[in-house]
């Protein structure tokens, strides 16, 4: 009898311990308290979702869903496959959000959903194009936007240019590339130009006075023109004859003969980062006159506008794979002339003379090539004189000038990029470096301008020389 009383205590105590631990490891369900899921899937919490236009997405929900909450059905449709599990669809370019509700009216989830252009096929296009690079292609409406970085702007370029055109249109894609070091280039370029000119003139004029024959007396003066150079010849010879029968005849024999040379070097160099602009001018500006402004007044001012001249450089590189550089170049050498000038009552406005090439040149770090380049030659020869006479043998002289003129240029523009890394100071050399000013006894006594000061490795004066050497002259 005691050992039946025994056992059902311990059944009793057992049953209770069970029902304890049932009590305690059972979740209690109150107004208070959710499940993880919930928490979860508040507003709050709102997953984001990118689909495509046209394309789907499948959802698996944590809990049994009854109703669904499509914000704007014209942007994406929500169709509730079964109790645990949707297919959310893109429709139009746009924003809206999707909810899902229990049994209970409790929401269990919820996605912000932005649908946009569908970018995995420029993605995978542009990969097949540029493979090795990294980047990424993301949709934002209808555009695109492309983000990584790539070795060198020449690979920016063509990703840029390759999702423009799978596109269709340069307004929707938004290029956030960045490079990994930009590098910087150095251009320099050579202007280097030969003018030879030579000029000969030569004529008689004559005048005769007072002149008798027979009862008559004859007065005439002959001037012959120089068209060619339009100018007269500054040196002269005037003898004059006294004829035997009366009056007197002056010849008058003007002579010129002229040779010039002019050489011009120009070597301008600029730097610049790979894929921006720089641009370098040395020279100045000169004025011109742009009209007149009058008030009410009448008071009228001449406005003054300016043009530069000088040596002008302006460059645009990118460096490209492979230590290529492409260049768009515009160059130009100009100064003042009085060719071509204008008189305007008692203002002279000058002329330009100018020397300029634009081009689009692709180059090796430290290459050459010839932009441009100009051999022109230009000969000019009139005769003028009175007709008839002029073409006497020997005589006719007396009668005509002869004009020459003759011109030839030679002119040659040289590039040469450089890819180049920033130098320590101390390694520069400037062209004022070693100047300083003369002392008074220096400069009067001597003609100095500046003090001279030996610099080290110099070639020795005492150093003897072998062959020829010295001065040539033609």
């Amino acid at each position: 009898m005691f050992r039946l009383y025994a056992n059902a205590i311990r059944f009793g105590a057992a049953v209770a311990l069970i029902l304890i631990a049932a009590a305690i490891l059972s979740p209690v369900r109150t107004g208070a308290a959710e499940p993880d899921y919930y928490a979860r899937g508040s507003v709050s919490g709102a997953k984001f979702l990118a689909l495509g236009l046209g394309k789907s997405a499948v959802i698996d929900l944590p809990a049994d869903t009854k109703d669904v909450l499509v914000a704007n059905p014209a942007i994406a449709n929500a169709v509730v496959r079964s109790a645990r599990r949707a297919y959310l669809i893109g429709v139009a370019v746009g924003q809206t959000s999707v909810i899902f509700f229990d049994g209970d009216g409790r929401q269990i989830a919820a996605y912000d959903i932005e649908v946009g252009r569908d970018a995995a096929g420029v993605r995978d296009a542009l990969r097949k194009i540029m493979p090795g690079t990294t980047f990424n292609v993301d949709p934002v409406g209808d555009s695109v936007v492309i983000t990584g970085v790539v070795a060198n702007a020449a690979e920016a370029q063509k990703i840029a240019e390759a999702a423009i055109r799978l596109v269709g249109d340069d307004k929707k894609v938004v290029n956030g590339l960045t490079i990994k070091g930009k590098e910087q280039v150095l251009l320099k370029v050579t202007v280097a130009e030969v003018q030879r000119n030579i000029i000969k003139q030569l004529g008689i004029d004559l005048s005769g006075s007072n002149i008798s024959i027979g009862s008559a007396v004859i007065n005439f003066n002959t001037v012959n023109a120089f068209s060619t150079t339009n100018s007269t010849p500054p040196n002269s010879l005037t003898p004059k004859f006294n004829l035997p029968f009366g009056g007197s005849i002056t010849a008058t024999l003007r002579a010129l003969e002229q040779n010039g040379v002019m050489r011009t070097l120009a070597e301008p160099n600029l730097t610049a980062i790979s894929g921006e602009s720089a641009k370098f001018l040395a020279g100045g500006e000169f004025p011109i006159p742009g009209g007149q402004s009058c008030d009410q007044s009448n008071n009228c001012q001449i406005q003054i506008t300016f043009k530069q001249f000088g040596v002008a450089l302006e460059f645009t590189p990118v460096v490209l794979s492979e230590g290529r550089i492409s260049l768009k170049v515009a160059t130009e050498v100009s100064e003042l002339s009085q060719d071509g000038a204008i008189q305007l009552s008692s203002i002279t406005i000058p002329a330009l003379k100018v020397r300029r090439a634009n081009s689009t040149v692709e180059l090796p770090s430290g290459g050459s090539l010839a932009l441009a380049g100009l051999l022109q030659e230009q000969t000019k020869q009139s005769i003028n004189g009175i007709p008839a006479l002029m073409n006497l043998p020997i005589l006719g002289t007396l009668f005509k000038s002869r004009d020459y003129q003759n011109g030839t240029t030679e002119l040659v523009i040289l590039v040469t990029p450089y890819v180049v890394n920033p130098s320590p100071r101390q390694d520069l050399a400037l062209p004022s470096d070693g100047f300083a000013d003369a002392s008074d006894p220096q400069t009067v006594f001597m003609n100095q301008l500046n003090r001279t000061y030996g610099i080290p490795g110099a070639a020795d004066s005492r150093r003897s020389y072998r062959g020829n050497y010295g001065f040539i002259t033609d």
